[in-house]
C-alpha cells in the first residue's frame, strides 16, 4: 500500500512521493535548551521517533535532522537567571533533553546540528535576502519584509491583510510592516554575539532551521514537522525565508502534532500544571508514558491524566504478559523463529498495522491490532498450550509480527522477565514488603485453594491487594505483578 500523509499545506492526505524513490530526508524542529523538557515535548519528540521508525521499516533510507535551538532570548535570559553563561546553559540542558530521549528510547536524529555552529550559513541566507529585496536592516537588524512575499500566510492560512486588521503586535517602529521579523539582531552588552556584515549580532530564530535544513537535506526536501504551535509563525516564516531566497519549494510535506492538556486544561505556566518528562518517567514506566503518547491519532488533542496513564501502563503489561510466558517456556529471549516457524517479513498483524500506519500514520487504530493480536496469543497459548504455540508456524509470525509492530512504536525493548522484575521491585521499594513474603502468600493461597478453603484463598488476594500486588492465575503457575502499573 502506499503511504499516505497528511500535508498542513495542502489541508489533505496526499501519496507519500520522495524527491528521490526510495529516500526521505525528514526535518523536525528541535527544543531550544533553556530548561527541562516537558510532555508536550515528548509528545513531538515521540511521534517523529514513530514516524521515522516507521519509514525505515517499510523500507526507506531515511536521514533524518533534528536540531537544537542553543542561543534564543530564552536561553539568554534563563542565564542571567542561574548566573551562568549561555554556553553553558545550552549545553546543560542538551545533555538532559538527550538523558530524557535515552530514558524514552528514542532513535537518535542522523545528525543533531547546533545552531551556533552555523552562523556562516545562516549569515549567507540573510545576504542573500537583502541582495534581492527581501530584506532590510535598521541599526544592525535584519528584517524580512512579509509584503514583499505574495504567498506569506500559505501555511497557516491567515491572509497578511486581516492579521495587520486584528492582531496585537510588539510594536517596532524601524519595521516596514508590524509582521516583519527578524533574520538577524544585534547583540546587547554581555550577550553571544558574531561578526557580521551588519555588525555584532546573532541570528534570528527562524532563519536558524532555514540555514541548517538547507545544509543538511538541500533546498527543497521531502518532510517537516513539528507541533502545531509552530504553524504559525515559526514554520510560515522559514517557508517565506527560504523560497524567496532559493527561489524553490522548500518542504513537500509539512506535518504537524497536536497540543497535550493536563486535566482537561491547557498546559501553561500560569496554572503551574507543566509535566516534566523525567519527573513522569520517575512514576511510570517510560514504555507506558510512549503508549499513552500515540493513544490517540498524533493531529489530535491529547489529555493527560492519571486515569489515562494508569490505562497506558494496564495495556503495557498485558502485552508483555504473554512473552514473558514464552521467554520462560525456551528460557531466553527473543525468539529465535527460523527455529521455530518461517522467516518473517510480515504476517497478517504486521500487514494489518501497516495498513493503519499507511492511513496518515494511524497509531490508535495500529495500537487497537496490536492489543487484539495480544488476546489471540493468550487464548492460543492456553487453549494448545506453549509447545503448541511455538510449534505453529501461524502462531510465531504472529509472535514475531508482534515484535516488528513493537519495534515501530518503540516499545517492547526490555526482555519481558526484566520489565516484570522492575516492576516488582518498585513494589518492594515503595511498599517496604518483602519478596519472600509474597511467595509465601502465594504458596498459602496455593495451598487453601488445594483444600478448598476458598473464604481464606480470597482472603490471601485481598491481603496482598492492599499493597496493589495483583495475582494472575496461569496453567503454569500463579505469577503476582503490581497493579496500578506505576513504576
Amino acid at each position: 500500500m502506499t503511504i499516505r500523509v497528511y500535508n498542513t499545506l495542502t489541508r489533505q492526505k496526499e501519496a507519500l512521493e520522495p524527491l528521490i524513490p526510495g529516500k526521505i530526508k525528514m526535518y523536525v524542529c528541535g527544543p531550544t535548551v533553556y530548561d527541562s523538557c516537558h510532555i508536550g515535548h515528548a509528545r513531538s519528540v515521540v511521534v517523529f521517533d514513530v514516524i521515522y521508525r516507521y519509514l525505515r521499516a517499510r523500507g526507506y533510507d531515511v536521514f533524518y535532522v533534528r536540531n537544537f535551538t542553543d542561543v534564543d532570548d530564552k536561553i539568554i535570559n534563563r542565564a542571567n537567571t542561574l548566573a551562568m553563561s549561555p554556553e553553558a546553559v545550552a549545553k546543560k540542558y542538551i545533555k538532559e533533553f538527550r538523558q530524557d530521549m535515552a530514558v524514552l528510547n528514542m532513535c537518535s536524529p542522523d545528525l543533531e546540528p547546533l545552531a551556533t555552529a552555523h552562523i556562516s550559513h545562516i549569515i549567507r541566507i540573510v545576504r542573500i535576502l537583502e541582495e534581492k529585496g527581501f530584506a532590510y536592516h535598521r541599526d544592525g537588524d535584519v528584517f524580512f519584509s512579509v509584503e514583499k512575499w505574495p504567498e506569506y500566510g500559505k501555511l497557516s492560512g491567515r491572509k497578511l491583510e486581516d492579521m495587520e486588521a486584528g492582531a496585537r503586535v510588539e510594536v517596532d517602529q524601524r519595521k516596514e510592516n508590524p509582521f516583519d521579523f527578524v533574520l538577524w539582531k544585534a547583540s546587547k552588552p554581555g550577550e553571544p554575539a558574531w561578526d557580521s556584515p551588519w555588525g555584532k549580532g546573532r541570528p534570528g530564530w527562524h532563519i536558524e532551521c532555514s540555514a541548517m535544513s538547507a545544509k543538511y537535506l538541500g533546498e527543497t526536501f521531502d518532510i517537516h514537522g513539528g507541533g502545531k504551535d509552530l504553524i504559525f509563525p515559526h514554520h510560515e516564516n522559514e517557508i517565506a525565508q527560504s523560497e524567496a531566497a532559493f527561489g524553490k519549494p522548500f518542504v513537500r510535506y509539512w506535518i504537524h502534532n497536536g497540543f497535550i492538556n493536563i486535566n482537561h486544561e491547557k498546559m501553561s505556566k500560569s496554572l503551574g500544571n507543566f509535566l516534566m518528562i523525567n519527573d513522569i518517567v520517575n512514576t511510570w514506566h517510560p514504555e507506558a508514558l510512549r503508549l499513552f503518547l500515540f493513544s490517540n491519532h498524533y493531529r489530535s488533542p491529547l489529555d493527560y491524566t492519571e486515569q489515562a496513564m494508569h490505562e497506558a501502563a494496564s495495556g503495557l503489561d498485558k502485552i508483555y504478559g504473554p512473552l514473558l510466558r514464552i521467554e520462560e517456556h525456551i528460557g531466553k529471549w527473543p525468539p529465535e523463529f527460523e527455529k521455530y516457524g518461517p522467516d518473517n517479513n510480515g504476517g497478517v498483524l504486521w500487514n494489518r498495522f501497516c495498513e493503519a500506519m499507511d492511513d496518515d500514520f494511524n497509531t490508535a487504530r495500529g495500537i487497537g491490532i496490536l492489543f487484539e493480536a495480544v488476546r489471540i496469543l493468550n487464548r492460543a497459548i492456553d487453549e494448545k498450550g506453549l509447545s503448541g504455540v511455538m510449534r505453529d508456524s501461524l502462531e510465531t509470525s504472529r509472535i514475531a509480527d508482534l515484535l516488528k509492530t513493537g519495534n515501530v512504536l518503540g516499545i517492547m525493548a526490555e526482555t519481558p522477565h526484566r520489565y516484570f522484575e522492575k516492576r516488582k521491585e518498585a513494589v518492594l521499594e515503595s511498599g517496604g514488603i518483602d519478596r519472600d513474603w509474597i511467595e509465601e502468600k502465594i504458596r498459602e493461597r496455593a495451598e487453601a485453594r488445594k483444600t478448598k478453603d476458598f473464604a481464606r484463598a480470597d482472603a490471601i488476594r485481598d491481603e496482598l491487594g492492599q499493597y496493589n500486588i495483583v495475582l494472575e492465575d496461569r496453567p503454569e503457575g500463579t505469577i503476582w505483578k503490581h497493579g496500578d502499573g506505576k513504576t
